[in-house]
């Protein structure tokens, strides 16, 4: 692979990374519970990718172009994920304004468990999203002189390593921001809003797929 045309697929990476998609909004509500969940969350969606980025370079993402059954049921299941994630998110919402002292006790007490489990929501999020797997079907090999499994698995990791970089800032951004608006009004319409859009962008998804 020349120099310009890794500077070209680099270019290309950090416009792809400032767009918003499910990720970014996924990493956007556990942000809310401070940074360590938002980083995890955004280190899971990077995982996802590399996790795409080697299905494509063993060839196996051509089913999915092939297949308009198979890239269905993903879509269908990624968009129920998403959805899924939303509506829990809405619930712990009403749980957390219910339960007062108490819940924020053990809310601090399960922050190990609550990092683990947005790790698991971003790789999950991004392993169900046959979008991730076509994009790099498509666009790697326009970027290689010859297509091998490590050139393709090299700019699969490129790809991930930006998107987790994007990401990671934009869950230390949202976390601080969250520290300074420690209004309840500020922080309740937040998590409701990003658990909507969740919910939102999941309905979507899997209304594509069946429409």
């Amino acid at each position: 692979m020349s120099f310009p045309l890794l500077m070209s697929f680099i270019g290309l990476c950090v416009l792809l990374a400032l767009t918003p998609g499910p990720d970014t909004f996924l990493v956007l509500r556990f942000s809310m519970g401070g940074s360590r969940p938002g980083i995890a969350a955004a280190i899971g969606s990077a995982f996802g990718g590399i996790v795409w980025a080697t299905v494509v370079a063993a060839g196996v993402a051509a089913l999915l172009e092939q297949s308009a059954t198979a890239y269905r049921t993903l879509k269908v299941i990624g968009g129920i994920y998403l959805l899924y994630l939303g509506i829990r998110a809405l619930i712990d919402h009403r749980r957390a304004r219910l339960a007062d002292a108490e819940a924020e006790v053990e809310l601090a007490q399960g922050k190990p468990a609550t990092v683990r489990s947005a790790f698991a929501a971003g790789l999950l999020s991004c392993i169900f999203n046959p979008k991730v797997g076509l994009f790099y079907l498509a666009v790697l090999p326009q970027f290689l002189n010859h297509v091998t499994f490590a050139n393709t698995l090299t700019l699969g990791a490129i790809e991930s390593t930006i998107a987790a970089i994007e990401m990671i800032l934009l869950a230390v951004a949202a976390a601080r921001a969250v520290a300074l608006l420690k209004r309840p009004k500020i922080r309740s319409g937040l998590e409701q809003a990003s658990a909507g859009i969740l919910a939102a962008l999941g309905i979507g998804t899997a209304g594509s797929a069946v429409a």
